[in-house]
């Protein structure tokens, strides 16, 4: 099986690595990563890709250097990286942070690949266009966050118009008990450590805010179809179950397992197939138990405003997620609080919904650019203020 790897040096892309290179039927076609040039090059060699890209031009000539005499093909840029994305592949692994990872697997999908999807973005900010864009080339789309994947699993030969509501877990972050004074004294440092996670920088963040479960709430609408009402978030401090479908007889489907993204990505993988993984097995009775409590709306207003975006839909998705990028650009720069935040996103969108037509339905990818860089530049003015 021909396989690529966007965003490999990151956190699901070193889970996929270690995934892959346990297996001898995998041919690698391209890595990209940003400029961990010297990882890049270290995965690409052991995997013996075709093509190694960076997506910094300045990166270009250390990825050259670390990968001279491996006959390996080096590239740099946006460019590169759309490039890497036509060359034909059976599967590919979406897990560039944020925005940028959008073209890249767009054009993974017209290329007829499975598209293993760990890119919120693709899907918050486009997802009418994404899956569109697999029904017409015939590929499919398979989610790798975790509680996506476990939906998935728990649809499987299922009636999913008996399907009444689904809930997706939060581990809470770091923050779940704390008060709302101590979260307005909430430093990065206190931000960046995830109690079960082992995730990237701003993932953590994100999960901290609960801004990383907002997403998901918006994905679920995307990938699946459910209606706003059918979809529910609880804090499941264990990260054990993932997620839970519930149907109209009352019966609820659980999926269960330790928290490790190769679970999702493994599944995502070798689908329809299951097969081995390298990943700790539950132990119930060492575990002893499972709680969970509703997610506080006024310590974490993330998740309403993820509602507001599931009801206006249009590009709100793309509004809703270029803020949210721009307020966790200041607050690791040390600019805005905690709390503040989830305050530069609500008037983001409040503004655009009364300047610009936010709810219009998304009809190609470069209206979702445009909007995504005037959402950017509004949360940058508003930012400026609140400084």
């Amino acid at each position: 099986m021909r396989v690529s790897v966007f965003g490999a040096t990151g956190s699901i892309g070193e889970s996929t690595f270690d995934l892959l290179r346990r297996r001898d039927d995998i041919e690698t076609v391209a890595l990209t990563g940003g400029r961990n040039v010297t990882r890049l090059a270290e995965q690409a060699r052991s995997l013996r890709a075709t093509l190694a890209v960076t997506a910094h031009d300045d990166c270009y000539a250390a990825l050259k250097d670390a990968l001279s005499g491996s006959g390996i093909e080096v590239a740099a840029g946006t460019q590169a990286l759309i490039d890497a994305a036509e060359r034909p592949t059976d599967w590919v692994m979406s897990a560039i942070v944020g925005a940028a990872g959008l073209a890249p697997g767009f054009r993974a999908l017209a290329q007829g690949a499975t598209l293993a999807l760990a890119n919120k973005e693709s899907l918050v900010t486009a997802g009418p266009l994404l899956m569109a864009e697999a029904a017409r080339h015939s590929a499919r789309i398979l989610p790798v966050d975790s509680e996506h994947s476990a939906v998935f699993q728990a649809l499987i030969g299922e009636d999913i118009t008996a399907v009444e509501r689904v809930i997706i877990t939060a581990s809470g972050g770091p923050f779940r008990d704390w008060s709302k004074d101590q979260l307005a004294k909430a430093t990065l440092a206190q931000a960046q450590k995830h109690p079960n996670w082992d995730m990237g920088q701003r993932i953590t963040i994100d999960s901290a805010t609960l801004f990383n479960k907002a997403l998901e709430l918006i994905e679920t609408r995307e990938y699946f179809g459910f209606e706003p009402a059918q979809i529910e978030a609880v804090i499941h401090p264990q990260s054990i179950i993932h997620a839970l479908v519930g149907f109209r007889d009352g019966a609820l489907m659980a999926h269960l397992g330790a928290p490790d993204m190769r679970h999702a990505i493994g599944y995502a993988l070798n689908w329809p197939e299951r097969r081995d993984l390298p990943v700790a097995r539950l132990d119930l009775a060492q575990l002893g138990q499972l709680s969970f409590q509703a997610p506080d709306p006024d310590r974490f207003p993330a998740l309403r405003l993820a509602r507001e975006v599931m009801e206006l839909r249009g590009h709100s998705g793309a509004v809703f997620n270029a803020a949210k990028e721009v307020a966790l650009d200041e607050f690791i720069a040390g600019r805005i609080g905690f709390l503040d935040m989830a305050q530069l996103v609500e008037r983001t969108i409040d503004s655009l919904l009364s300047e610009t037509c936010l709810t219009r339905p998304v009809v190609s990818l470069e209206t979702v650019v445009a909007m995504d860089q005037m959402a950017r530049k509004t949360a940058g003015r508003h930012a400026a203020v609140m400084v």
